[in-house]
């Protein structure tokens, strides 16, 4: 059975990220599917496809599990304010 997998350099979030406590300016968010993001290299963050870059992240860790992908970035800058 072939696993469809989507290989990515820019992180949409729709608004799904969740702050991780006790941890500066890191985040995980969970995708439906495999998806495939550079590791350690700054990428950018958008919150829609067609919206404009709102910062620069920098993905640390990628678990694929059960047909989902869990992120866990570091926010590196942040162009404006939600």
């Amino acid at each position: 059975m072939s696993m469809p997998l989507v290989v990515d350099w820019r992180l949409v979030t729709h608004g799904r990220e969740k702050r991780i406590e006790n941890k500066e300016n890191m985040f995980k968010i969970t995708f439906d599917g495999y998806k495939l993001y550079p590791i350690n290299q700054v990428i950018e963050i958008r919150r829609h496809d067609n919206s404009d870059q709102i910062g620069s992240g920098k993905i640390v860790e990628l678990t694929w599990k059960e047909d989902t992908t869990i992120c866990i970035y570091q926010l590196i800058s942040l162009y404006n304010v939600n």
